[in-house]
């Protein structure tokens, strides 16, 4: 009985979640990234009451890593239900890229306070003052008094599948200008003479294969070099 609640307690957190304000940015690829939170809740049972939760959430930097290297993510600063939550994701983790990139999440700056007024109306002035501040890494979330950090959980999940893509495109060009940078330009220009040759002649595109191997710069020209094997 006791995990059955624990179980219906994070649930009944994340599907009380409403993330009113996104941040504009995604996460930074190649460093950390601190996000400035806004936790809003009205007080079970005290109508006309709401506590605002306020501080910054920490992510390190992203790690692509192999299914034969997996990173445990840290956590501190969070409840009993928020690590709760965190472990099913784990378990789930074919679709869950936080896992997958390895962030490490730790909270800090915190501070609480009860406002008396409607949680419509805290919401839309908390919402007001965040886009004045136009910070690029705040973020709004509606959700329950307890347990509150589930939520941080949930939104944080979210933004971590939508900057994937990001990150991606990151390491991808990154991984490019650094084979560049590593390969001398008579290198280049040798490869770039072979594939204007191959272009002309298709009967040259199995000695310009063979050269890139060479080289070692395979992996470097594969995307052009198989375009050329499929139009020949």
């Amino acid at each position: 009985m006791p995990s059955e609640k624990k179980s219906f307690d994070f649930w009944y957190a994340v599907h009380n979640t409403q993330i009113v304000h996104v941040p504009s940015r995604a996460l930074e690829t190649f460093g950390e990234t601190r996000i400035h939170y806004y936790h809003l809740a009205e007080l079970p049972d005290v109508p006309g009451k709401v506590r605002v939760r306020e501080g910054r959430l920490e992510a390190h930097k992203p790690l692509l890593i192999t299914p034969e290297a997996y990173v445990q993510e840290e956590m501190s600063g969070f409840g009993e239900q928020a690590r709760q939550y965190l472990e099913f994701l784990k378990q789930h983790q074919d679709a869950i890229r936080i896992l997958q990139y390895g962030y490490r999440l730790s909270q800090e700056s915190f501070s609480e306070q009860v406002v008396s007024d409607s949680l419509t109306a805290v919401t839309e002035r908390v919402e007001g003052e965040v886009k004045r501040s136009e910070d690029p890494f705040s973020v709004v979330i509606k959700g329950v008094d307890d347990p509150w950090d589930v939520s941080l959980i949930h939104f944080f999940w979210l933004h971590v599948n939508a900057s994937a893509p990001v990150n991606v495109r990151d390491f991808e060009r990154a991984r490019r200008e650094e084979m560049e940078d590593s390969t001398p330009r008579a290198v280049r220009d040798e490869v770039e003479r072979a594939f204007e040759q191959a272009q002309e002649n298709p009967a040259l595109v199995k000695d310009l294969g063979a050269l890139l191997q060479k080289r070692g710069v395979f992996d470097r020209y594969q995307d052009r070099f198989f375009k050329l094997v499929r139009r020949g």
